[in-house]
């Protein structure tokens, strides 16, 4: 593998010792710390915790960076990832940058060298946070944003978690953007998933989700076979202009082949229909149907496929292989970052021939 001569941009975050061992004290405590981030020549002071779930868990931590300086009107937040759990550290951007391809709004991101308090922490994601920020960015008017944070974002009545009624119709949701008329909206849009008869569903479904929006987005996670994707790791947007739901794609590591726990995920694990309910009820009417078989076609001709993806995977690689060999954590794994190549692209061949084969179980 060739070496890169471009450089990831250096960012040098600092925090004071007793605010380190506070964050350490206990990992769960959402509270952030203040601290100082330079970045690109610029020191701003900012507001740091970490983030995640079962990530926290792991000895290379994430970060959630939230923005003091005034002049930072366009960047309220971000997010530094440590991609701990992938052995390759750029599934995440990889499946963004193809939500993009697919017309779907996803976060940018790049991939940082990050030190804390002078000590290298090693490569991070640089992940943008789904916000007003990121609407303003997009020239998307202003709407309410909920966050799935968990398995009851699956679009049903029923938790995923205990198997039981959910006590509230907007459980496994974070609200991001809006009021509480918003939390109600989005307890109506569950009602209606669930209540709507079969036989008035493709007609009044239209009247909350972008149908297009949505297949797009559906054919990314199906792509990438992000299996916990279809309950949470998404956001939902509502457009005020349409009054439609719109729905982005977040934190997707756990793509090409592997798992929430870096583990191999055999190439047809997920289907050609995806899960949740939405989706389920979504290609009972068959006009979406047929819409989503004809984009799935297409796109298997053109934006998923080895020779559009495999120069994608090993630029990545590239880029960040030198600082790989810095980073404290993934340094001593060097040869399995390596052997993650091959897993990719082994898998973007199989995964494509495995839905080009059970196309035909949309008709």
């Amino acid at each position: 593998m060739t070496q890169l001569t471009a450089q990831l941009d250096h960012y040098s975050l600092f925090i004071h010792p007793n605010d380190v061992r506070e964050l350490r004290r206990d990992i769960w405590c959402d509270d952030p710390v203040e601290a100082k981030l330079k970045m690109g020549g610029v020191r701003c002071d900012v507001q740091v915790g970490y983030r995640g779930s079962h990530i926290r868990e792991m000895p290379k931590k994430s970060y959630r960076v939230e923005f003091e300086t005034p002049g930072n009107r366009l960047v309220r937040e971000i997010h530094l990832n440590a991609e701990y759990n992938d052995p390759s550290m750029i599934r995440n951007r990889l499946s963004l940058e193809l939500f993009r391809e697919l017309g779907v709004h996803s976060p940018d991101c790049e991939h940082v060298f990050l030190t804390v308090n002078g000590s290298p922490a090693g490569v991070y994601l640089r992940l943008e946070s789904v916000d007003e920020y990121f609407l303003r960015r997009r020239s998307l008017p202003f709407g309410s944003i909920h966050y799935a944070v968990n398995d009851d974002a699956n679009f049903s009545l029923i938790s995923a978690i205990d198997h039981a009624a959910k006590s509230r119709l907007d459980d496994g949701y974070e609200r991001k953007c809006g009021d509480e008329r918003s939390d109600e909206q989005l307890r109506q849009l569950i009602y209606s998933i669930n209540t709507i008869p079969r036989a008035e569903f493709g007609v009044q479904i239209r009247n909350w989700i972008d149908i297009d929006k949505y297949l797009r987005w559906l054919a990314g996670v199906v792509f990438t076979q992000n299996f916990d994707g279809f309950i949470q790791n998404y956001a939902l947007y509502c457009n005020p202009q349409t009054g439609l739901y719109e729905i982005f794609p977040w934190d997707f590591d756990a793509t090409f082949g592997r798992d929430i726990r870096g583990e191999i995920l055999d190439y047809d694990y997920v289907p050609i229909e995806g899960y949740n309910t939405l989706s389920a009820r979504i290609l009972d009417v068959s006009e979406f149907r047929h819409r989503y078989r004809n984009l799935l076609e297409c796109l298997l001709e053109s934006v998923f496929t080895p020779k559009h993806l495999n120069p994608k995977v090993l630029h990545l690689f590239e880029c960040i292989r030198p600082y790989v060999l810095q980073d404290p954590y993934k340094r001593a794994q060097v040869q399995e970052f390596e052997q993650e190549v091959d897993t990719i692209l082994n898998f973007i061949e199989n995964r494509r021939r495995y839905l080009c084969d059970h196309l035909e179980d949309l008709l």
